[in-house]
């Protein structure tokens, strides 16, 4: 067995694992970093889904470059981690004996089924959404051969399978245990537009029942249908369980690493474990959200990358007072020719948890005046705590400027601002490039918010942020006269 040793150890070269190593290669120059990962190729998990239409059209045309580490002179091995001494800080591969200092589990995710469903796994012509390469090759050769697909899941991933199936050809049909698409980021009016798209599109959207079975009638262990809740069977050639994802965590487990809400290694604010030398980032990681603290399955690539630069410049010491602070849950998908996005929490979700709410909405269109060509409508919605004005929540529907707005949005959650700060916040505008600046979508929202809060808070706050400007004008200097 070869011997390695290494200052820096990261498990996993997903986006967490990535961006951790360079962040830590550029915080702690003189540390050996040494990235494992199992797979030669990494896939961009986001973009599996335009793999099996003409947008991609293959994986090779979707893969992630490692050349910034290599640059940075990171080191990396393939295979996998099957053991590790922790005592002894030893990690074991196949090959190799790896010694570290320091150790990050970045480990991802892997999909998860529904255990009525995990039998089906067996039968050709069911598949998952794995973040492997050769499995999603193999996945694609035999769909793009059958005319007749079954998507189970109504989330991201599954609507945007659904649309690339359908836009080559294929007749679609989507089953969830929802009564919309969309159901978690999105309320109730903006998950209905995404979904008269792909109608639109000739999907079959089956709501409000689920796929209890897998069907082989033949006995051949070939799919050729699904049994919902219901009764109904409908007859397919595929079927797509796009159900989500859990933890890999099972190598922490076997190691002794605390485990938490739905499977995830516990970490603290610096992503640091219950041991100082071990961290865990990505959907490795257990997550909270941002705003209610509670337990998240929140799975996403720009939080995991978060995660992956506060593991990676905390490694030997607290460089930086702020840790991560929790997911915001901050989504964007494109459906047809529409970008549908979401931060924070839904109205949906405030109601539920009896948050005391105020939400305002505003329809504009993306250019100004509205007769440029190439202007399409554009909705933003945003929750805002009733005494305090704090937004807590937003969702965006419009061109392809909707992936940034609400990133604006994010910041506006993460930042704690309030309605009255984004009533006077002051934005670029150009005509060909976004909405007029007399009625800019995400200023609207903040301003009807306003018009429904009491008078005496909105006066408040408009005296204190008066006096906050009053106080940051300087003073003249006195005339001689």
């Amino acid at each position: 067995m070869k011997k390695v040793n290494c200052d820096v150890l990261v498990i996993g070269g997903g986006p967490a694992g990535g961006v951790c190593a360079v962040t830590a290669k550029m915080n702690y120059p003189e540390k050996e970093i040494l990235v494992v990962r199992e797979f030669e190729v990494q896939l961009v998990p986001c973009a599996i889904p335009y793999i099996f239409g003409a947008t991609l059209g293959c994986s090779e045309k979707n893969v992630a470059s490692c050349g910034m580490a290599e640059e940075m002179g990171i080191s990396t091995l393939l295979g996998k981690i099957e053991d590790i001494n922790v005592e002894k800080k030893i990690a074991y591969s196949n090959e190799n004996e790896i010694t570290f200092d320091k150790l990050v589990f970045a480990t991802g995710s892997q999909p998860f089924v529904h255990t009525s469903l995990q039998d089906s796994l067996g039968l050709e012509g069911v598949f998952t959404v794995p973040k492997n390469k050769m499995l999603i090759d193999k996945a694609k050769a035999y769909i793009d051969n059958v005319d007749n697909i079954v998507v189970v899941g109504t989330g991201f991933i599954g609507i945007e399978m659904a649309m690339e199936f359908a836009e080559s050809g294929k007749n679609v049909t989507v089953i969830g245990g929802s009564k919309h698409i969309l159901k978690g980021p999105f309320d109730p009016e903006v998950a209905i537009q995404a979904e008269e798209i792909i109608l639109k599109h000739g999907i079959t959207f089956i709501g409000n029942d689920r796929v209890t079975a897998v069907i082989d009638k033949n006995g051949d262990n070939i799919v050729n249908g699904v049994q919902l809740k219901s009764g109904k069977v409908v007859d397919t050639q595929v079927v797509v369980l796009a159900t989500g994802y859990k933890p890999n965590s099972t190598l922490a487990q076997k190691v002794g690493m605390k485990i938490e809400h739905y499977g995830g290694i516990n970490v603290n604010e610096y992503m640091r474990t219950e041991n100082p030398d071990i961290f865990a980032v990505g959907d490795c990681s257990a997550r909270r959200s941002f705003i209610s603290n509670a337990p998240s399955k929140v799975m996403l690539a720009s939080t995991s990358a978060a995660e992956g630069r506060i593991a990676g410049s905390s490694l030997y010491g607290f460089k930086y007072i702020k840790g991560f602070n929790g997911t915001i849950a901050i989504f964007s998908t494109m459906v047809g020719d529409m970008a549908f996005a979401s931060a924070g929490i839904t109205e949906s979700e405030a109601v539920a948890a009896n948050g005391d709410i105020v939400v305002g909405t505003f329809t504009s269109t993306n250019r100004h005046p509205s007769t440029i060509p190439g202007a399409q409508k554009q909705f933003v919605k945003l929750i805002a705590m009733r005494h305090s004005g704090q937004i807590i929540g937003g969702q965006v529907i419009g061109g392809n400027e909707a992936g940034e707005m609400i990133n604006i949005i994010g910041v506006m959650i993460e930042a704690n601002l309030n309605i009255y700060q984004v009533m006077s916040m002051q934005v670029a505008t150009q005509p060909m490039l976004t909405a007029a600046p007399t009625n800019y979508p995400i200023i609207m929202a903040a301003t009807m918010i306003a018009h429904k809060i009491d008078n005496h808070f909105f006066l408040f706050f408009l005296f204190l942020s008066q006096m906050k400007s009053i106080t940051r004008v300087p003073k003249m200097p006195l005339s001689e006269d």
